[in-house]
């Protein structure tokens, strides 16, 4: 679903011509030939032992080496963020494929032979540092684009809509999300009594926590996830005239999630499965894609919805204002230290350019706030845009001065506007010049002062309906399992039945009924407020199963062997894939050589929920000892549950026989190793599809 752009590709990303690379080569320090020396610079002779009143003597306090290095090492770490805490991110370029001055004079948006460096954090939102990537959770996708005019930071989710329409309640919400404060439980997970004793009470939730309960909330990988700018913000071009708009990311391999059961075992297995596929994608030259699209809006048409455009609970369907894909992000390059980059860049909705504005969203109001107050805690002061991978490539001077952790140094007399002594610099720019600065959208506003929400915010269960309703049969199974799991960890029954009954069924009474039925609880009756389902056009676009790309390019293939495997045939399968573009990787019970080839991980040590697909080698000595194997046995089954695809050759299809599973099942392809070509066509087709659906109902009832 990348849109009819999808053909149009930019020039080669090149890390070394990325502007902001060449900006923080002045930050690297590179340990290359380089004497130990103190944060002074003076060399320092011995760092293993502390200066001390002969050799059994007590430690001296003149010891200046030894106080600098534990006093530097008692201050290294700073307050995590509140939300987003654990994230990752990388370097790369943005390039438009044709001029969008039509619509936006913002400049990265104008010449398509130019590239604009950016640096992408994705994030899950509810755990800490520590917690695990692959839990159910909204995830973050921000961007910031370090273009000729300014920063500009497009900062989203891996949703389009959100669970609040007014930042007041934004600190409630999150209180209610985090761990519980008695005792700090649970860490990275909705599933405890005060986020649900919330969002039962907060019906304007509905829409966003339904699509939590949906597949969208446990990706396969960040490479494979959708963006979204949630809010509905405004285009301004040359004219002054205005839309709105709404930004969307689409990854160009297409969108894929984990299924639960992967999700939860990943979580123990590889708490960092997310980072280390992104790091490892980029790292071996298969550079992330994504596509920015944009939903765009006549002003005159702001009202013609059924719904409201400033509502950030609501999402304009595809097929009423299609995805116009504008523009490739790729991302080429990972960061040289995680702290220096990913851990302190700072995203701000109001970080914009000439040509984007914002609309009067009540929630994005709130955020342009909020941003730039956490950064202030978190980084240390108001300078945290000094640090050098806040620092836009843009030459930037103003009259802003001092407080802590100043890295400029500014000369001249003058730090105020207008001036006579430094020649009136630096001084506004007029707007209506080719290189004009920022200027508001003049928009007319008029209204009492009224703290009160408008009526048009007042339907939170159409969208709802009409997300559940555009679902195949697979995913709504998983909303309700997930419904079930969650309210399933809820200790008291009020707000169980609350959820279920409050707002479930006043969108869907066939879920309500399952989830209820999954509880233990009565049959829910129809909601006062319930949606006519008769009335709900479904949208295709928002099925995840919708946007699946055939093809393996980036898949990460298991090729399960053991001594006595053919090494030729290995060879033949790596080539093969490779050919693809897809990742083979050779998995064993051992590391020991299989015929002269080294694997690449054990099973114990790499289990099948880190592969896309799996192919089990022939070899009459090698299948032997796998299927005598519980721990192959394991992996294959597994891989089966998961409904990836599997290929056997050879005496490898006695692995699968052992495993008590069957040789023509959806998504499995065998044959002999004369028939090598025909599987691995097969293999190539189904692994290519992501799962093999049609094989869920046999699926469930294997133990693994």
């Amino acid at each position: 679903m990348a849109g009819k752009n999808s053909s149009r590709q930019p020039a080669q990303p090149d890390p070394g011509a990325d502007p902001k690379s060449k900006d923080l080569e002045q930050f690297r320090l590179r340990p290359d030939g380089e004497a130990l020396r103190t944060n002074q610079g003076v060399k320092i002779a011995d760092n293993q032992n502390t200066l001390r009143a002969g050799p059994r003597g007590p430690s001296l306090l003149e010891d200046f080496i030894m106080r600098e290095k534990i006093t530097h090492f008692d201050h290294e770490r700073i307050p995590e963020r509140i939300v987003h805490a654990r994230g990752s991110a990388a370097h790369g370029v943005f390039q438009v494929y044709e001029s969008m001055s039509e619509y936006t004079k913002a400049a990265f948006l104008q010449d398509p032979s130019e590239q604009t460096p950016v640096y992408v954090r994705f994030s899950t939102v509810q755990g800490p540092r520590g917690s695990a990537d692959t839990v159910r959770d909204v995830r973050g996708f921000a961007v910031k684009f370090y273009t000729q005019e300014g920063n500009y930071d497009l900062v989203g989710n891996n949703m389009p809509v959100f669970f609040i329409q007014d930042a007041i309640k934004f600190p409630d919400f999150v209180h209610a999300v985090k761990p519980e404060a008695p005792n700090e439980m649970p860490t990275g997970g909705s599933a405890h009594d005060t986020f649900w004793d919330f969002v039962s009470l907060v019906p304007e939730s509905a829409h966003m926590v339904l699509w939590t309960m949906s597949d969208r909330a446990i990706p396969r990988s960040l490479r494979t996830m959708e963006g979204f700018g949630i809010h509905t913000f405004r285009f301004v071009n040359a004219a002054g005239k205005a839309r709105f708009v709404k930004f969307h990311w689409r990854p160009v391999l297409g969108s894929y999630s984990l299924l639960w059961d992967e999700a939860q075992k990943l979580a123990g297995k590889d708490p960092d499965f997310h980072r280390r596929d992104l790091w490892e994608a980029i790292e071996r030259g298969d550079f992330p894609e994504f596509e920015l699209g944009v939903q765009i809006v006549e002003e005159q048409d702001e009202h013609k919805f059924d719904f409201d455009l400033l509502d950030p609970t609501k999402l304009i369907p595809e097929e009423i204002v299609p995805v116009k894909i504008i523009g490739k992000l790729t991302l080429n390059r990972n960061p040289d230290n995680f702290f220096a980059e990913t851990e302190q860049v700072a995203f701000h909705p109001g970080h914009v350019v000439p040509g984007i504005d914002f609309s009067n969203d009540p929630l994005l109001q709130g955020r342009l706030f909020s941003y730039t107050d956490t950064q202030i805690s978190r980084l240390g002061g108001p300078n945290f845009h000094e640090i050098p991978i806040n620092r836009p490539v843009c030459p930037f001077q103003n009259n802003q001065r001092d407080a802590m952790h100043r890295q400029a140094i500014n000369v001249g007399q003058a730090s105020y506007e207008p001036n006579s002594l430094s020649g009136g610099w630096p001084k506004e720019t007029d707007p209506a010049a080719s290189d004009g600065g920022f200027e508001s959208y003049q928009e007319r506003v008029e209204g009492v002062k009224i703290r009160v929400r408008s009526e048009s915010f007042a339907d939170h269960f159409s969208q709802a309906a009409l997300f559940y309703q555009s679902m195949s049969e697979p995913e709504k199974a998983h909303i309700a399992a997930a419904y079930q799991f969650e309210l399933g960890k809820v200790t008291k029954p009020e707000i169980r039945e609350r959820v279920v009954n409050e707002i479930l069924a006043n969108f869907d009474a066939g879920l309500a009924a399952e989830v209820a039925e999954g509880l233990g609880l009565p049959a829910p009756k129809r909601g006062k407020t319930a949606v006519d389902a008769s009335k709900i056009k479904p949208s295709p676009a928002l099925s995840l199963l919708n946007r699946v790309k055939p093809g393996i390019k980036t898949c990460k293939i298991a090729l399960l062997a053991a001594p006595g495997s053919d090494g030729a045939t290995l060879k033949a399968l790596q080539k093969a894939l490779q050919a693809e573009g897809a990742a083979p990787l050779l998995v064993a019970p051992t590391l020991a050589a299989i015929d002269g080839l080294q694997p690449d991980a054990t099973i114990a040590g790499m289990p099948s929920i880190m592969f896309d697909a799996v192919i089990v080698c022939g070899g009459e000595a090698g299948a032997k000892t796998l299927a005598q194997s519980g721990d192959a046995r394991h992996f294959v089954l597994e891989a089966f549950k998961h409904l990836k695809a599997i290929a056997a050759l050879g005496a490898g299809r006695e692995v699968l026989k052992a495993s008590h599973l069957p040789d023509n099942a959806e998504g499995v392809a065998t044959g002999d190793d004369k028939q090598m070509t025909q599987v691995l066509k097969a293999f190539i087709a189904a692994a290519g599809q992501h799962r093999a659906w049609a094989r869920q109902a046999l699926a469930e009832s294997v133990p693994a």
